[in-house]
């Protein structure tokens, strides 16, 4: 914790005075992003960083593997849904990206099996992916998890399409829905292609 307020003082000494006016006017007229991008929980993948973002400037809804769940609403908690739900509904965001990354823990505990440590949650949430997995496992062993990682990526857009109020804005042209993958590695986005394939940005 002392980290953490160590780096809070850093921010209001030197970053805050420099961004005040930002976060009052941001207080003052609420949000109005620009685009809702669904990342990973990685702590290695920032995308306010790696789209050099302000505040106010993207919604991001996080969790492990940046996957989406089908449409489906029930009584149950939804977590990702409902974030969904009000990025697209309430702040109307004009683009959706998903945004995979390389190296990614919850596509390894997917193609691997979840760590016994994390056996209560992980394994039944990656079980949405299982599609992707399917298709990795056909592919050559040390392929199987870049592979798995972006069939995750569509994946997770074909799910989007699964909400009746993203599909009819998308058909209206008043929304647009992206796919990317960041390598930790190098650093490079390679965005996703309308024939299926990853191309660096």
């Amino acid at each position: 914790m002392e980290g953490l307020i160590d780096g809070y003082r850093r921010f209001r000494r030197a970053r805050w005075p420099e961004r005040r006016a930002t976060f009052e006017a941001l207080a003052e007229q609420g949000q109005s992003p620009r685009a809702l991008v669904i990342a990973c929980s990685d702590s290695r993948v920032d995308p306010t960083m790696i789209f050099d973002a302000g505040p106010g400037e993207i919604f991001v809804i996080r969790n492990v593997a940046n996957l989406v769940p089908p449409y489906a609403p029930d009584a149950e908690p939804h977590a990702t849904s409902a974030a969904l739900e009000f990025a697209v509904r309430s702040l109307e965001v004009a683009d959706v990206l998903v945004l995979g990354h390389a190296m990614c823990g919850g596509i390894r505990a997917l193609l691997e099996g979840a760590p016994r440590a994390a056996g209560d949650f992980l394994g039944p949430w990656m079980h949405i992916a299982d599609r992707a997995k399917q298709k990795a496992l056909v592919c050559a062993p040390a392929e199987q998890q870049e592979v798995c990682e972006r069939e995750a990526v569509k994946l997770s857009l074909d799910n989007l399409a699964t909400f009746p109020w993203i599909a009819k804005r998308v058909s209206a042209r008043q929304l647009r829905l992206h796919g990317a993958i960041f390598d930790i590695r190098t650093g490079v986005l390679s965005v996703l292609r309308t024939d299926g394939t990853f191309a660096p940005a």
